[in-house]
């Protein structure tokens, strides 16, 4: 089949809304949505009143009404919290997680790919973290029963995922091998979904998704072509100065004098070898300009990813705010990003905006007590007597330092959790103090001016369309008759 040319990067956590992918869809894009943490994201979002309404109007054609009803009784609040007042917290996802919050996952990913989806005949995709095991399935079948066009898939390495996709589609019970520090060989600790036990009788078949893998090596793309359980049917190759999560440098860690990763040569995708696997790729890390993408055809590759120019347009999920400072900055040649070596508790790099009063700031960073309540970057272990538990370097020292965890891998690490929730301006409340953002963007956002027309401070996913397709007018909409769904 024809794929898109263009896909909308999906980045932090509903950054890439479903506002945002619904307009890129419409556009000709793959609209991609960001499935970070999404039960958390659209807990929140009714919590706070639901007040444009569209998290009630997807759900009502979620197939199960009375899971609706019991996510409704738990999280909206009619007219919202106060502003002073906390977010309700949401258990946090292990292994066995609770069905409440299987119902809540699976509910806010069907929501999300509902409006993403609505008005239009384009496709849409859902951008998730390998990294992030333990919600995955739930997250998937979710997606899935909105009729989520594509998946990809990055930060780890996905093999698992094809396999995934293939059974939940056919509506069999389903698990995953989730990783845990210090397993033993016979231990075999998975995360599993029952479709026809969470319908309560025979699931209904599903189409299943084409699944594009992230990568940054032709290494890794060969080895997912071949050794993956199930059809890989493309791959997004990203280069270091892609925003989120970046590939350590192969070998040994080493910093530059600003303390950033060295990327080498050996960095360096190999696309003729990615190529000769004969599957669609997209380049991505910086391509978001007119002549980059002709050079990534010209390579052979289907198009772009483009995510950094999307995030700070007008119909990104970031906080207003938030996304008018960056702006601003990058107006004024003052935008930065730093490639954090330490800040995600995932042991990946991790791009961090400069901003102030972020936790790009030292001192933000530090007069922040470590709290953690949403758990997505936990990691399984085994405890000595064998059970399953959960740390995260970024979590109060002491905490991790009882789980057997070493002081050290805590240095720097900051709480991408609820930093990326305050992004979005969802952050949590704490005696009247809101937790502080934390931005992630790629090299790209330096150059993000050059999208403003003549006295303007903000600019549209129609505008970065046009610019990357080198039109004078946005791409013709791809609506049908449900038009008003969203």
């Amino acid at each position: 089949m024809s794929h898109p040319v263009i896909i909308q990067g999906g980045m932090g956590a509903a950054v890439s809304s479903w506002q945002l992918a619904n307009t890129t869809s419409r556009l000709g894009a793959l609209g991609v949505i960001s499935g970070t943490a999404l039960a958390t994201v659209v807990a929140r979002r009714l919590k706070a009143g639901d007040p444009d309404g569209a998290m009630r109007r997807a759900m009502a054609h979620f197939p199960i009404p009375a899971m609706v009803e019991r996510v409704l009784a738990r999280y909206f609040v009619e007219g919202g919290k106060a502003d002073e007042e906390n977010y309700t917290p949401n258990p946090m996802p292990t292994i066995e997680s609770s069905p409440a919050l299987t119902e809540l996952t699976v509910v806010a990913n069907f929501a999300e790919v509902f409006l993403a989806k609505a008005g239009h005949t384009g496709v849409v995709g859902i951008n998730l973290l390998e990294k992030i095991q333990v919600p995955t399935l739930a997250s998937l079948y979710g997606a899935m029963l909105a009729g989520v066009d594509y998946v990809l898939m990055g930060a780890g390495i996905p093999r698992a995922i094809p396999g995934l996709l293939d059974s939940l589609a056919e509506g069999k019970a389903t698990s995953q091998k989730i990783d845990v520090i210090g397993a033993l060989p016979d231990d075999d600790n998975r995360a599993w979904f029952d479709p026809d036990a969470f319908w309560g009788g025979t699931a209904p078949r599903l189409n299943r998704p084409f699944f594009l893998a992230i990568v940054a090596s032709a290494t890794l793309a060969l080895t997912l072509a071949r050794k993956s359980t199930g059809q890989v049917n493309g791959f997004v190759v990203e280069y270091e100065l892609a925003g989120g999560h970046n590939a350590p440098p192969r070998g040994p860690m080493q910093l530059d004098a600003n303390g950033e990763p060295i990327y080498g040569p050996r960095d360096v995708p190999e696309l003729d070898k990615i190529a000769a696997l004969g599957l669609p790729f997209w380049l991505a890390g910086s391509y978001a300009k007119p002549e980059k993408l002709k050079a990534a055809l010209a390579a052979g590759a289907t198009g772009i990813q483009v995510g950094t120019a999307f995030a700070f347009c007008n119909e990104s999920g970031m906080d207003p705010a938030v996304r008018r400072r960056m702006i601003h900055a990058s107006r004024n040649n003052q935008a930065k990003v730093f490639t954090d070596p330490l800040a995600s508790p995932t042991g990946f790099p991790f791009k961090v905006a400069v901003m102030a009063d972020t936790l790009s700031e030292d001192s933000t960073y530090k007069a922040r007590k470590r709290v953690c309540d949403l758990g997505y970057l936990r990691q399984p272990y085994r405890r000595e007597d064998g059970t399953v538990g959960y740390r995260c370097a970024s979590e109060p020292i002491e905490n991790y330092l009882k789980k057997g965890g070493k002081v050290e891998a805590t240095e720097g690490r900051k709480c991408l959790c609820n930093g990326l929730m305050a992004t979005i301006g969802l952050g949590q409340v704490r005696h009247g103090i809101t937790e502080p953002p934390i931005v992630t963007a790629g090299n790209e956002v330096v150059e993000v001016a050059r999208l403003l027309g003549d006295e303007q401070d903000s600019y549209s996913a129609a505008d970065v369309m046009r610019y990357l397709l080198g039109e004078s007018s946005p791409a013709p909409v791809r609506e049908t008759e449900h038009a008003n769904l969203a």
